[in-house]
């Protein structure tokens, strides 16, 4: 059974930076896409960056720029580095991918930035 769990949130001043880093129990880590969501207090959770099995990404419009998530295949880790951060990037960040047509998610991990 594949299992996700985030750590590395914290509380951070704006334009300060934080790593999230994503471990994924189970095989087959680098034939799959996996995704950082972000959930905003009130909010739907939106994806915000895409990492592909090719090593190719994608941002959301919204932290394009700032945040750079990447993979490392040999330790079953997604990561996303958050820079410059700002008070709207407060919330709690998922990890996520799919398997077997099934949405799997992390407990996810709270941002806070504020001053």
């Amino acid at each position: 059974q594949v299992q996700l769990v985030e750590s590395g949130g914290g509380l951070v001043q704006p334009g300060g930076s934080l790593r999230l880093s994503c471990v994924v129990s189970g095989n087959d880590f680098s034939a799959y896409n996996m995704h950082w969501y972000h959930q905003a207090p009130g909010k739907l959770r939106d994806v915000i960056a895409t990492i592909y099995s090719n090593g190719n990404a994608n941002y959301a419009d919204s932290v394009k720029g700032r945040f750079t998530i990447s993979r490392d295949n040999a330790k079953n880790t997604a990561d996303l580095q958050m820079n410059s951060l700002k008070p709207e990037d407060t919330g709690v960040y998922y990890c996520n991918t799919l398997r077997g047509g099934r949405d799997i998610w992390g407990q996810g991990t709270q941002v806070t930035v504020s001053s």
